[in-house]
């Protein structure tokens, strides 16, 4: 159904209400509150799609509890006949949107609240719910929610479901669950969320919802290069569920791509097999590699992070900035610039482990205490006394002694970057030097098996490192994680799982059989 010339209008003013709105306030201040707003012709979009899912429906019973100007609402509005839409109601926290939008719809029966959703009390009849729940809930990163606020929130997920959810979960997580209370019994619900919850720890809660709480029907990926706001690196999807018991039988449908109606994969997969402590980001690739039976990067390297110096700028310097300031070099140890300096993926070394590479940089590293610095290296003092006040008041710095001694941590063989985008977004390095990393790098220290093998024949160190390099990207996909943008990103537990089958290849003593006490050599 097309909109009528007056939705037309209506929509077009809500549209420049908007963005006058979001420029009388600081891009810091909307991130802080998780205000990122859905544009139209995708809040319509997704609206169609949600018909679907409502055959027997004939009175629709909205609600949208982060109303924001009412992109979903204004998109219902030009979906759905109007006698079909019985009661709508929105709720908006901020009252910068929620006054001028009142006066936008004043002329349509829409309830609108201005309050916090979180701190509404649910309707307690069926019959005063909500049957269909469509929000792009507020996204705000666990940092920006106050303490008490949190720990409320994680109160009543703890009382309400018996969950136990990360303080690490950004809002929209509290958000999703708050809102079941309000959804009617087969009400459907639709919402549009970060996709990192398919893959982080924190998302184990909102997984356990949709597998055991309510009949998950659909769950839509967009690509990673497919941002859907314009001022947010995010990258979406939608997920749709119904309001009772998943079927035993039950199967969802998880589909990729840049549109709903036509989606690139279609897969439906049991939903008593879907498993929430896994990453579900697996589940929307038609081919997914199962290697149960394969040695993984974690059989052969312990994996740590890189150094974190607490402020590279102050720490990290280059001889020309040593001599300037006249600097002992005994606290100076050699240091890897950050992968987009580094030119080369072999660092060989000069006799004194000083890596051969263009841009030799030094991590400063000293324990000895002030007193001992002030009075035999008056030079260091005059240099570490810039950073009192500010550098030594920096969360890492300030929760070390001294402020300016840092992790310590031997060079490692073989280093992998933390993050990257584009074809190749990880490169894996053969470091011959005594250079350690930031940590923009991640260590892979050999285990002891690997290690005397790499020590009676270096080749063998070669031979793993271009081994290493030629790891599938769809391996890295299904273990990693990707941001808005096409950021790909790997932490050490990530980077254990990916499975190397062809090691034993390169040395038979690599060989190894799988049991449940461990690996076997």
């Amino acid at each position: 159904m097309g909109m009528n010339k007056t939705l037309q209008h209506l929509e077009q003013a809500r549209q420049a209400l908007q963005k006058r709105l979001d420029l009388l306030k600081t891009a810091e201040d909307r991130n802080i509150l998780g205000q990122y707003s859905t544009p139209f012709m995708f809040a319509q979009e997704i609206v169609k799609h949600t018909a679907q899912y409502l055959p027997k429906i004939r009175d629709i019973v909205f609600l949208d509890p982060a109303f924001g100007t009412g992109v979903f609402y204004s998109a219902l509005l030009s979906v759905f006949p109007k006698h079909v839409i019985q009661k709508c109601r929105g709720i908006e926290i901020d009252s910068h949107y929620a006054i001028p939008t009142r006066e936008l719809w004043d002329t349509f029966s829409l309830q609108l609240d201005i309050s916090d959703f979180t701190k509404l009390s649910a309707p307690e009849s069926e019959t005063d719910k909500y049957n269909v729940v469509i929000c792009n809930p507020p996204y705000v990163r666990h940092h920006h929610i106050p303490k008490k606020k949190k720990e409320q929130l994680q109160q009543f997920i703890q009382r309400h479901w018996r969950y136990t959810i990360s303080g690490l979960a950004g809002f929209y997580c509290y958000f999703l669950l708050y809102a079941d209370l309000w959804l009617a019994e087969k009400g459907i619900g639709c919402w549009l969320i970060p996709n990192e919850f398919l893959d982080v720890n924190y998302g184990k809660t909102i997984k356990q919802y949709l597998t055991h709480n309510v009949t998950l029907l659909q769950i839509h990926k967009f690509y990673s290069d497919d941002v859907k706001f314009d001022d947010a690196l995010v990258t979406s999807v939608v997920v749709w569920f119904k309001k009772e018991r998943p079927h035993p039988a039950h199967e969802a449908i998880f589909s990729s791509g840049k549109s709903l109606q036509n989606p690139e994969t279609t897969r439906h997969l049991a939903v008593k097999a879907l498993k929430p402590a896994e990453k579900w980001t697996t589940y929307f690739q038609h081919d997914i590699f199962i290697h149960e039976a394969s040695p993984v990067v974690g059989d052969f390297f312990t994996i740590k992070r890189g150094i974190a110096t607490g402020d590279n700028r102050f720490f990290i310097l280059d001889e020309s900035r040593i001599h300037a300031e006249k600097l002992p070099t005994q606290f100076f140890s050699p240091i890897l610039p950050s992968p987009r300096y580094l030119k080369t993926d072999r660092i060989d070394s000069f006799r004194d482990g000083t890596p051969d590479i263009e841009k030799r940089l030094f991590l400063l590293n000293c324990s000895l205490p002030e007193e001992t610095i002030q009075k035999e290296y008056p030079s260091l003092w005059v240099y570490l006394s810039k950073g009192v006040g500010t550098v030594s008041e920096r969360y890492i710095c300030r929760h070390r002694t001294p402020w300016y001694r840092q992790e310590q941590r031997e060079p490692a063989p073989f280093l992998c970057t933390y993050m990257g985008r584009n074809q190749k977004p990880f490169r894996f390095i053969l470091n011959a030097s005594q250079a350690v990393a930031a940590n923009v790098y991640l260590y892979l220290y050999p285990k002891p098996l690997l290690q005397r093998l790499i020590e009676q024949d270096f080749t063998i160190a070669e031979s793993i490192w271009e081994l290493l390099n030629s790891i599938e990207l769809n391996l890295f996909i299904q273990n990693g994680r990707v941001y808005g943008g096409g950021l790909h990103k790997l932490e050490p537990k990530e980077l254990q799982s990916i499975p190397i089958p062809e090691i034993g290849s390169i040395e038979p003593g690599l060989h190894i059989v799988k049991t449940g006490q461990g690996v076997l050599f």
